[in-house]
């Protein structure tokens, strides 16, 4: 593993998108390095082996292709947690205020077992609203949120305030500086 490995070089910042004066911060970047993807799974592995983790859920989208290979590695199963009406079957839903409008993420109702932990995974957390009503969803079935873990953390958002109460982890954050 690379334990001194700098993500941040691996990092695309995109100036002025979505919109103007916004920096978006592009995964895609380290999926396209082979030495960054590898250090964040490691970087991850290595942070939850010995923790009481009974399962995964990762967000869509982004936060599959991160929580894929650590379920894989860590040997436990792996939830999608996605928008509604992608997933089959009887599910379990939660409704959550978005900037402009709401949005629904959904689990299938059988893959949460009341009393497991669980580690939350996805891409970034800007504001966290979709981790929040992820994390609720989960603890409404009777699950426990072990810990929210992001790639990417975008403190200067007030992200981790609406998730306070949840122990959150980033393998590295930004303070709102430009390029």
């Amino acid at each position: 593993m690379l334990d001194n490995y700098n993500l941040d070089t691996a990092i695309r910042k995109v100036e002025s998108f979505p919109k103007e004066g916004i920096v978006f911060y592009d995964i895609t970047s380290i999926l396209s390095n082979p030495e960054a993807f590898s250090y964040c799974i490691s970087h991850m592995v290595k942070l939850y082996k010995d923790r009481p983790i009974n399962g995964i859920v990762a967000v869509e989208a982004r936060g599959f292709l991160f929580a894929a290979p650590v379920a894989e590695k860590l040997g436990i199963p792996l939830i999608l947690a996605r928008k509604k009406g992608k997933l089959p079957g009887k599910v379990i839903e939660k409704s959550f205020a978005l900037e402009y409008g709401e949005d629904v993420i959904q689990i299938q109702k059988n893959d949460i077992k009341i009393g497991d932990n669980i580690l939350l995974i996805d891409d970034l957390v800007a504001t966290g609203g979709t981790l929040k009503a992820t994390a609720e969803l989960i603890e409404e079935s009777g699950a426990i949120i072990e810990e929210i873990c992001c790639i990417i953390g975008l403190p200067f958002l007030n992200n981790f305030e609406p998730l306070n109460k949840y122990k959150l982890s980033t393998l590295i954050n930004y303070h709102g500086e430009s390029m």
